[in-house]
């Protein structure tokens, strides 16, 4: 299923058009009764993209992951971790597949990534039954201020990565069971038209499973709660010479088969 959050209602959304749902008032109240049937209202042709709300609105945490991608560990000339290395995001960074958002500084860089929502919580979960607690999977931009971020010698992750705007996710929630091998999807990442990223998932070093099981060691997962996987090689930091986005830019990060987001810089 793939579903979204349209003028403040939770769909489905079915090739071209949608249904509204009608059982909850958002998607996130409706992680733990996927396996329910869903009460649905009339058939609706689908509106622009750009109209869509971000799918999942109040996480009570959002975690990210660093260097999960060896290419990206070579551009940054970085060791690979022993473990998940996990920062957080703060909610209020949260936003829709198409916002517009202000630079705060000339050195804001792009970071496409996975982004795995979480059903059933809980403490202790096994990487063999990680799975049955991930509701499905969206499109996130993990936006960095690397000012910010490399501001004292030692580089402070998550206030660089939450401003305003600064996390991007959608276009909608594709459940799991839609995805048959989700290794093979490709992410990409664009600015203006020029791809600048490009990776099939099955790159990540960490995978989903080994992610939602090495968190739950730490802390309890709660549904709703989101997980930034990582981005691959190609971010602006990493490039020689360095590139970074400018007023004026539009960021398309896109999965095939999730969707993509469309982001306008000022």
């Amino acid at each position: 299923m793939k579903l979204a959050m349209y003028q403040n209602q939770p769909i489905l959304i079915q090739d071209q058009q949608y249904r509204p749902i009608l059982n909850e008032t958002n998607v996130q109240a409706l992680l733990l009764q996927l396996d329910q049937p869903l009460n649905l209202g009339s058939v609706q042709p689908l509106p622009d993209l750009r109209e869509l709300q971000a799918p999942i609105t109040a996480p009570q945490q959002i975690f990210a992951v660093g260097f999960n991608y060896r290419q990206h560990l070579t551009e940054l000339a970085t060791q690979a971790p022993q473990s998940p290395n996990v920062f957080t995001k703060f909610p209020s960074s949260l936003t829709g597949p198409a916002p517009t958002v202000q630079i705060p500084s000339p050195k804001t860089d792009w970071e496409t990534e996975l982004v795995i929502v979480i059903g059933a919580g809980g403490r202790q979960i096994s990487t063999a039954a990680a799975m049955n607690h991930v509701a499905g999977y969206m499109v996130g931009q993990d936006l960095s201020d690397r000012q910010l971020q490399f501001a004292n010698d030692k580089p402070q992750f998550s206030l660089a990565k939450s401003y305003a705007n600064f996390a991007p996710t959608g276009p909608w929630l594709t459940t799991a069971d839609e995805v048959d091998h989700l290794g093979d999807l490709i992410l990409t990442t664009t600015v203006n038209g020029v791809e600048k990223q490009h990776s099939q998932l099955k790159n990540l070093i960490f995978g989903v499973a080994d992610l939602v099981s090495y968190l739950s060691t730490i802390v309890a997962l709660v549904p709703g709660d989101l997980i930034f996987t990582g981005t691959p090689g190609g971010v602006g930091a990493g490039r020689s010479p360095q590139e970074f986005l400018q007023s004026g830019d539009q960021l398309i990060s896109q999965i095939t088969q999730l969707g993509k987001l469309t982001i306008d810089l000022k």
